[in-house]
């Protein structure tokens, strides 16, 4: 929000007191730290409530809601820190992901079956922690949350976090149970064929009694996927961890991630799915799992997609393409952003990647969905995430940098 630039008062900082107050002039005194300007249209901290104040108190820039200046300055600090686009000045806004963490074993040589692989490499991943990592490797702020097991491999997906810079302070450990894991190739023919090893893995058992409320609240925006859903009590959790976002005012952005074999049926499948749809705020989705979700229907057609898929609290509706690009869809437009060609080695974790480019940009511009010019940006960027993603094995290792992708993007236009 544009501030008004003449008619102001003054508003002092008293330290000794940690409250605003209101004065024409402000004393020559070392306990007021600094001072700020201020409408005089707002005639005091009782009206012109949704007035932002910008202050800068010894280093730190940060808007504060005057209505509440008798709150502890730290409070108000803590929660009304905003800058023009609506997210927190100073560090970056916090995108948390909550679901699955695992270990990818990827063939050593391509196009080929597991069957038929000589080997396997190690490589970590699952599709909520893939997108931590990429929002981190892209420069955002990021954090963690899920389960993994007390085991080598568990605390070896800690340490790969931490090194990414992705905070895993709440992660969980369990004695119970082991890490998931996960055999993945694509096969000569295109198609991906994975084998899972869980039954249960750790990450199926995180309890709500061991979520970081606190780490929750702090959120501009709260990602998830659907493999929590499948048992509990993760899927109790995985909604009530929602729910306190929700009410923390994080935005909700929801990817489904369709692993048939790991539900009892494809109805329960696709039942568990849009069971929490109308939660979301945003949504990516690709294009086969339309298909798989309205029974058939034609994932082109607009008219499905915002018919069936569309619902009214949706801000962003966003289909992926693979190669091709994406369609994206919100309540005034809808449009077609093309893709980047690459030769392909992996496509695991691709859709991650452009979810979290995405999301990253979305963390420090909540109007984004708002303007078509920057939003037809920042998925074109989000692609081109995607696209470098593919031309390396496993998910985690393959996420790009930012200059990677702008050297990409640089190279394409050329």
């Amino acid at each position: 929000m544009t501030m008004p630039v003449k008619k102001y008062k003054h508003i002092i900082i008293h330290r000794s007191e940690r409250k605003c107050r209101k004065s024409q002039n402000p004393p020559a005194c070392n306990t007021y730290k600094s001072k700020l300007d201020f409408p005089s249209s707002c005639q005091n901290f009782q009206e012109q409530k949704s007035c932002w104040l910008f202050l800068k108190i010894s280093e730190l820039s940060t808007f504060v809601d005057h209505s509440m200046a008798e709150m502890p300055i730290s409070d108000n600090l803590e929660r009304l820190s905003l800058n023009s686009n609506g997210v927190s000045k100073g560090k970056s806004p916090l995108v948390i992901c909550f679901g699955e963490l695992l270990i990818d074993f990827v063939p050593t040589v391509n196009g080929v079956s597991l069957a038929e692989a000589p080997a396997f490499k190690k490589a970590p991943g699952g599709a909520p922690a893939n997108v931590a990592v990429c929002i981190a490797r892209l420069g955002g702020s990021s954090a963690f949350i899920g389960k993994v097991g007390e085991d080598e491999f568990g605390h070896m997906l800690a340490d790969v976090l931490k090194e990414n810079k992705v905070d895993n302070s709440g992660m969980r450990f369990d004695s119970s149970a082991r890490t998931s894991l996960a055999f993945v190739t694509i096969r000569a023919d295109g198609e991906r064929e994975f084998m899972f090893f869980r039954s249960p893995s750790a990450d199926m058992l995180l309890r709500e009694s061991e979520l970081d409320i606190g780490l929750i609240k702090k959120a501009t925006i709260f990602h998830y996927g659907s493999i929590s859903l499948i048992e509990e009590p993760c899927r109790s959790t995985q909604l009530a961890a929602m729910t306190i976002a929700k009410k923390a005012g994080s935005i909700l952005s929801y990817d489904p991630n369709l692993r048939l074999a790991l539900w009892p049926s494809a109805d329960a499948a696709r039942e568990g799915i849009m069971s929490i749809w109308d939660s979301a705020d945003i949504i990516k989705i690709s294009e086969d799992k339309i298909t798989f979700l309205t029974g058939g229907d034609d994932p082109y057609d607009d008219d499905v997609v915002l018919k069936k898929l569309f619902h009214p609290n949706l801000r962003l509706l966003l289909v992926s393409e693979g190669s091709e690009g994406c369609s994206y869809y919100t309540k005034q437009f809808k449009g077609r952003v093309p893709g980047v060609k690459v030769r392909t080695v992996d496509t695991t974790g691709a859709g991650d990647a452009f979810v979290g480019a995405l999301l990253n940009r979305l963390a420090s511009d909540l109007n984004l969905y708002q303007d078509e010019k920057r939003l037809r940006k920042a998925l074109f960027f989000a692609n081109a995430c995607g696209a470098l993603t593919v031309t390396k094995s496993g998910a985690i290792p393959a996420l790009p940098t930012n200059e990677a992708i702008q050297q990409l993007l640089t190279e394409a236009a050329a």
